[in-house]
């Protein structure tokens, strides 16, 4: 069967979403599971918005070895240079590149001629070409773009030596039937356009990323873009995973391979919700918790008769088995890594001691120790940077009353080692602590948003604390777990502040979502 192959941009179109903001230990870790997901290629970041970047870029390149790692670079030398440091280690090096060809970009944001347009894309393919054997070049808003004009500059491109042509929707105005018949007239008017692989980037700003990136594979494109859970900038990308599940289960429709290993679907989904602390809807198409359930009578009795009758995708297709009692509190330290290294962690010994210590704390506190609870617990040890952290909660405690005002008490150990003791009220329990912790830390904080979420199910699951807040005057998103949520939530805020104060001086260039 012809193969479409997956570029994920989880990293860096998806990171570009509003309240996200991964680290480099948090990069490389969904990067590895990226891999094991089976993608083609994985665009890990952007080396040139940020010294942060190009080290996620550069450390991502060396760790992973069984997908294409790319970065992306604006149509410039100095782009085009910093990507190729970061990549030139690589096992393929690959570049992404990028510029604007619909009239409205052109006109208003380059700011340029079209013949301009057409010389800059050449220039920059040529040069990126005396370095990278892989060059990506993407027409930026495409959809909107003269069909004559883009067919033109895209025959220039290649001749300069791009080896993957893209047309994405940038702002998903397409409907399906424009963008198949996009893909289609180039494939019929473009010489030397089946040399290249032409690729499909879709936005779901109209809800029809899904159906617009089926359209292309229908007519011509061999490989699509997108990102898990269809995170990104404004209403999200195509969702990769209701891309691979919607070419398997219709295969006699499509007729093609993608290469994705389906089981690990549920696992990536779960990862990048965690680290990104971007919620997936319950009726999320594939990965939503509702994705299985059946609430009406009469589904059910379908479904006791037959199962077909109402469930077109099982959970076990994306690794979605029903959790089990896995461990217990009197499960040693070898059952506890053999169970690690089952659901695919590899953690140096140290790491692995530190995790088994808070598996046994809290197996001490919780009836039920499932998949979830230890899922939480050894991605929070895989990714766990070993710099100290700036701020350290050592206490937090909250009086509450109906009648009383909260009052929050925290101690905490500051940048210089000393502990500081401050208390506050607030017009609940949790604007309490964050007044009390506003005045241990130093500097402006703004909270933006804030929740929880439980992990698991019943009264003692753990609850994770999510907190998308300003710290002078940088946004940034702090998350921490712990079975009390006002705990996780002291934890969350310092997390935040911590990881500004370690990013200060990494600030990124902000570029279009492609």
């Amino acid at each position: 069967m012809p193969q479409i192959d997956i570029f994920d941009t989880t990293l860096r179109d998806g990171e570009q979403s509003a309240g996200i903001n991964l680290n480099t230990a948090e990069k490389i870790e969904i990067a590895r599971q990226l891999e094991r997901f089976g993608a083609t290629i994985i665009e890990s970041g952007f080396p040139a918005a940020s010294p942060g970047d190009f080290d996620a870029v550069q450390r991502i390149a060396g760790t992973v070895k069984n997908s294409i790692v790319t970065g992306l670079a604006r149509s410039m030398k100095s782009d085009i240079d910093r990507t190729w440091d970061a990549l030139k280690g690589a096992e393929q090096p690959h570049i992404h590149i990028f510029l604007a060809t619909s009239p409205i970009h052109m006109e208003h944001k380059l700011m340029k001629t079209p013949e301009q347009v057409v010389e800059i894309a050449v220039e920059s393919v040529k040069y990126a070409r005396k370095f990278f054997p892989l060059v990506q070049w993407s027409a930026e808003d495409a959809s909107r773009s003269d069909p004559e004009f883009l067919a033109h500059i895209i025959r220039k491109v290649i001749d300069a030596g791009a080896t993957t042509i893209n047309l994405p929707d940038t702002v998903g105005y397409a409907t399906p039937q424009e963008y198949g018949a996009m893909f289609k007239y180039m494939t019929e008017n473009v010489t030397g356009i089946e040399k290249v692989k032409l690729s499909a980037h879709c936005h779901n700003d109209l809800g029809m990323a899904t159906a617009n990136t089926l359209a292309a594979i229908e007519n011509g494109a061999t490989q699509i873009e997108g990102t898990i859970n269809g995170i990104g900038e404004r209403a999200g990308n195509v969702a990769l995973e209701e891309i691979a599940v919607a070419l398997h289960i219709r295969k006699q429709i499509y007729n093609t391979e993608t290469g994705i290993n389906l089981h690990e679907i549920k696992r990536t989904s779960q990862l990048v919700s965690q680290l990104t602390g971007s919620l997936i809807q319950p009726n999320k198409a594939v990965v939503g918790k509702n994705a299985f359930a059946h609430e009406s009578g009469i589904h059910q009795d379908g479904m006791l008769k037959n199962p077909l009758t109402y469930e077109i995708i099982t959970p076990e297709l994306i690794g979605d088995a029903s959790t089990e009692l896995v461990l217990g509190k009197h499960s040693g330290r070898h059952a506890f890594k053999d169970r690690a290294v089952k659901m695919g962690f590899d953690l140096t010994e140290e790491k692995l001691n530190k995790a088994f210590i808070e598996f046994k704390k809290l197996a001490d506190s919780k009836k039920e120790i499932v998949e979830d609870d230890l899922y939480v617990l050894l991605t929070d040890q895989q990714i766990h940077d070993t710099e100290t952290p700036v701020y350290k909660l050592e206490s937090v405690q909250v009086q509450y009353g109906t009648a009383n005002i909260p009052t929050a008490t925290a101690s905490a150990y500051n940048p210089d080692g000393e502990m500081v003791n401050e208390a506050a009220t607030g017009a609940g329990s949790v604007e309490a602590i964050f007044n009390t912790l506003e005045r241990i830390v130093e500097g402006k904080v703004h909270i933006l948003d804030y929740r929880v979420t439980s992990i698991g199910k019943g009264r003692d699951a753990l609850g994770e604390a999510v907190i998308n807040m300003t710290y002078n005057g940088e946004t940034v998103t702090g998350r921490d777990v712990a079975q009390d949520v006002l705990e996780a939530t002291a934890k969350a805020y310092l997390n935040a502040v911590n990881r500004q104060i370690i990013q200060t001086g990494q600030k990124k260039i902000k570029i279009p979502a492609i």
